[in-house]
């Protein structure tokens, strides 16, 4: 594993949030699975409340899907669901999710939480696509398309990373703006062609989603480069 060095995630983390307001930020980490676990979901909590300590936004974590009321979701600026599976939310809880977004806030995707809510529509439309299937991890080259975007500003142009690459169904992404792809020539298993997108963001229905397919591993909350891309994705669902 590469040795991380605190001044640069702290350069990068600067950086993702400069357009960040300095009115505290209230995020809610939502793990529930119903599905396959990862592992590395408690790796991912901790990487978030280190951004949050560092950046002005308190989080909280839950896998207790009965918190999804309109009233208690008006206390977040946005929901991370961190590698969620399966059916996690029932009919009411769904109700008041889409409420959520439609006041104006914002949803972000981490990994599996495309392996999420097959059966719920709207659920497709907000985070852009569902999971398929996947190869063995393994390295692949990344080409970061759009380098203005502050999720991915502090990428470079090209970047091998080591993750578990999501094949795709049901891809939605007519209106989102893809930042980022992977390219199948760099290893074996990939099945969405030339243009694979990993990861993408829009405003939705009101408010603003963003997803990223990378953060299968615990390494990966250890990177500067994919702590900014959560970073940055963070800036913008919860409101510039």
């Amino acid at each position: 594993m590469k040795k991380i060095y605190p001044f640069i995630l702290l350069a990068i983390f600067a950086l993702s949030f400069t357009h960040i307001s300095k009115k505290t930020k209230h995020i809610l980490i939502f793990c529930k699975t119903a599905g396959y676990h990862h592992a590395s979901i408690p790796a991912g909590i901790a990487a978030i409340q280190k951004l949050g300590a560092a950046n002005n936004f308190e989080v909280d974590t839950t896998t207790n899907a009965s918190l999804f009321t309109t009233d208690n979701l008006k206390k977040y600026d946005a929901v991370i669901f961190l590698s969620t599976t399966g059916d996690v939310l029932n009919e009411e809880q769904q109700k008041a999710f889409e409420g959520f977004i439609h006041s104006g806030k914002g949803f972000m995707g981490i990994h599996s939480a495309t392996d999420t809510e097959y059966g719920w529509d709207w659920y497709n439309r907000l985070v852009g696509a569902y999971f398929l299937r996947h190869p063995k991890p393994q390295e692949a080259m990344l080409h970061v398309v759009d380098k203005k975007f502050i999720a991915t500003k502090n990428l470079p142009s090209e970047w091998k990373h080591f993750d578990e690459w999501y094949n795709f169904k049901s891809m939605k992404l007519d209106s989102s703006h893809i930042v980022m792809t992977v390219d199948e020539k760099s290893y074996t298993g990939g099945e969405n062609g030339d243009l694979h997108p990993v990861t993408w963001y829009r405003d939705f229905e009101g408010g603003r989603t963003f997803y990223t397919a990378l953060g299968h591993t615990d390494e990966c909350y250890l990177d500067p480069l994919y702590l900014s891309i959560l970073a940055g994705g963070i800036s913008y669902v919860a409101g510039k």
